[in-house]
């Protein structure tokens, strides 16, 4: 798979790509990040990339010019399966819509900033447009970055246990069950004996139990 992201400031982001998951993916040629900065697509003296809004008001907005710039080079290069926006007024991004994106090659992410980015890049180029929740951010790199963790992490390989990532929250519309190590008994306060049988079946049957309970006390919403 293959990551771009288009940012204002990529050097956010750059740190948190060399580290864990992110990191082994790449080292094994699972995935290749590529960041670009904005900035380099720029045709003003000061490699200007954001202007004032038509119509007045408050902020900046990203102009049209060094982002459609940036985004015709990368695509007479690569044919993406999606570019993706990121706007707090986009689709809120699930563990489903991970999953689809993960069996994807080419992805590419635009990093919003300032008010946003001028509305007819939306309109010719961009695919999708994802949130990652009800909250407005500085930009889009810590989306971008949230959204490329999600996908990475289910690329086969990624993780050294693949069935894992199977079992995490929201994989079967269910939070996952409350988990235990060593050792089995810790300031009063016991493992449940179930997970020490090692019955797998009934073993399962309590993990399933524990995900409907606990979904049906902090997530009802998921249940319906």
């Amino acid at each position: 798979m293959r990551i771009d992201i288009i940012s204002v400031v990529p050097a956010l982001m750059q740190s948190f790509f060399e580290h864990s998951i992110c990191k082994r993916a790449s080292q094994a040629g699972l995935v290749t990040i590529h960041l670009h900065d904005l900035h380099d697509y720029s045709s003003k003296k000061f490699r200007q990339v954001d202007d004032y809004p038509f119509g007045g008001g408050a902020g900046m907005v990203i102009a049209v010019e060094p982002l459609s710039t940036c985004l015709d080079h990368l695509i007479a290069e690569i044919t993406y399966q999606d570019i993706i926006f990121l706007t707090p007024d986009g689709q809120t991004f699930h563990q489903g819509l991970a999953n689809q994106l993960s069996l994807s090659e080419n992805i590419l992410f635009i990093c919003g900033h300032y008010k946003g980015i001028d509305e007819r890049i939306r309109e010719k180029y961009v695919t999708r447009e994802i949130s990652i929740g009800d909250y407005v951010l500085s930009g889009g790199e810590i989306a971008a970055a949230v959204c490329a963790d999600a996908i990475i992490r289910l690329i086969p390989g990624a993780i050294g246990d693949e069935s894992s990532a199977l079992t995490d929250s929201f994989q079967d519309g269910l939070l996952a069950p409350p988990v235990y190590t060593r050792p089995a008994s810790f300031k009063g306060m016991d493992v449940p004996e179930v997970l020490l049988s090692g019955h797998e079946k009934k073993i399962e049957a309590w993990r399933h139990e524990q995900s409907v309970k606990r979904t049906l006390e902090r997530r009802p919403d998921l249940l319906q």
